[in-house]
């Protein structure tokens, strides 16, 4: 039960401490990868959110933490003002949990239909990630 306790409030501080990454007031822009490691295109989602944050584009949340009930990341989530999904394949993991938690998506990227093909491993080209990263800033 303390383990508990002191998690909740771990996220309560985590959600206080998240601030608009584009400098305007208010609930920021969060951005949600799948990140499968088994593919591609899975690691091309998660190397684009990391950029779009490292770039102050947006703000990584967790996405697991959704689909795993964490209350504060789904608060967090209701609350933006702006939503992102990177989704790698046509599973659509990252939509499913967030249309699972009534989450609304503001931007979907679909990586497979930016004509980039779904490969067994986590390697990818840069070339792929700078398509990635563009089509999210022009949705």
């Amino acid at each position: 039960m303390l383990f508990r306790q002191k998690l909740k409030k771990e996220e309560l501080e985590m959600n206080e401490k998240t601030t608009c990454s584009c400098g305007a007031k208010g609930v920021p822009r969060i951005i949600y990868s799948c990140s499968g490691i088994a593919s591609n295109v899975g690691q091309l989602s998660n190397a684009a959110a990391c950029q779009l944050n490292k770039e102050g584009f947006g703000t990584g949340s967790c996405l697991a933490g959704i689909g795993g009930d964490v209350e504060a990341l789904i608060t967090m989530a209701k609350g933006a003002d702006e939503r992102i999904v990177i989704d790698g394949c046509p599973i659509q993991c990252g939509k499913k949990i967030l249309d699972a938690k009534k989450i609304p998506i503001d931007r979907y990227v679909l990586i497979t239909e930016l004509g980039i093909t779904k490969t067994s491993g986590p390697e990818f080209n840069e070339s792929d990630l700078i398509t990635v990263i563009n089509a999210v800033k022009q949705k």
